[in-house]
């Protein structure tokens, strides 16, 4: 079986500091090479894998500036197109846009949908349902105008997560600073618990981060370190008391969820989206509908068992898990062609 997976080129494969879809495409590429399976990886140069690198972007473009996005997404989905023959499968890690591409190849492409970025870009999707497949990362975010092959939940290198018996009393938000993940709703729980908060990521809205998120910085209880790599990362989720996750989207997925249960560390999230699909109420944290019962439950956290966590994200959430149902989902593809 030869499989190529295209990973798109905002970031490096797997990415130095933020870039989940990148992170995704990386742990199935990685996890079908440890298994012996022929992978060829489509990314830009400077990304790593024990599979065969091919590119055609040196740098992601979000790290160079001076690159066009649309410019670079087209050559390197292109560059990929234009190779298909080479290949049994290819699994798409970018979107829409390579749909456009499916007609004109005998290949099959089976297309992990990591989240709809707007309702607008549908039509794309059920334009060409009927002559692809689909796979959703979690129920919650299919969509009922398309068909999909499987639900795959993403998987998580667990060896890059370190549990942790006996915490810090710190809260921890980890992710981008925006709206939608509710950075602003963690300092008020922070606050409103008496506790301290560390706030690390990527600040996708600066109006945001000025009126929302700086004024309540200091060097005391409310902190923000930026956007961390991943050791950092790993000891800021094995080390915290719990992990804050008060989303005001339907997320599609919450890696940091899985991150932090893999280091013993329990989450309070909102009862939307996902969330419920990887948090075990009351085991391994709990879903709540507002920011007073955010604050509630904070004192119940000690309740929660850390060893349970990672057992319960290393049992559904592993890389090794992710990659199997994918191999299962290859398999009824080619069988079916």
């Amino acid at each position: 079986m030869r499989i190529a997976i295209l990973a798109p080129v905002c970031w490096r494969t797997p990415p130095r500091h933020y870039g989940p879809w990148e992170q995704i495409a990386s742990n199935i590429a990685e996890g079908l090479v440890a298994k012996g399976i022929d992978v060829t990886l489509f990314a830009t140069k400077d990304s790593l894998t024990n599979g065969v690198l091919k590119y055609i972007c040196e740098r992601p473009y979000e790290e160079d500036k001076t690159l066009d996005p649309k410019v670079w997404e087209c050559l390197h989905i292109g560059n990929l197109m234009e190779q298909a023959d080479d290949f049994d499968l290819i699994h798409n890690n970018y979107d829409f846009l390579p749909l456009s591409y499916s007609g004109l190849i005998n290949t099959p492409i089976v297309t992990t949908i990591h989240g709809f970025s707007s309702p607008q870009i549908l039509p794309v999707y059920k334009h060409y349902n009927n002559d692809n497949y689909y796979v959703s990362i979690s129920n919650s975010d299919r969509s009922p105008e398309l068909d999909y092959i499987a639900t795959v939940y993403n998987g998580i290198d667990i060896s890059n997560f370190t549990f942790n018996e006996n915490p810090e009393n710190y809260l921890l938000y980890f992710g981008r600073i925006h709206h939608d993940k509710g950075t602003f709703e963690a300092i008020e729980i922070a606050r409103e618990s008496g506790r301290k908060l560390i706030i690390s990521g990527i600040i996708q809205d600066q109006k945001y981060f000025d009126s929302k998120v700086k004024p309540y910085l200091n060097d005391d209880n409310i902190m923000y370190v930026g956007h961390v790599g991943p050791e950092k990362r790993d000891e800021l989720l094995r080390n915290a008391f719990a992990l804050l996750h008060p989303i005001n989207f339907e997320e599609p997925f919450g890696l940091s969820v899985v991150e932090s249960m893999l280091c013993g560390t329990p989450v309070i999230a909102m009862n939307k989206g996902s969330m419920p699909e990887l948090i075990k109420q009351g085991h391994t944290g709990f879903l709540v509908n507002t920011v007073k019962e955010s604050v509630a439950v904070v004192e119940n956290i000690g309740q929660i068992e850390r060893k349970f966590c990672r057992k319960w994200a290393q049992d559904n959430f592993s890389r090794d898990n992710m990659v199997n149902n994918y191999i299962k989902v290859y398999q009824k593809i080619l069988n079916s062609a």
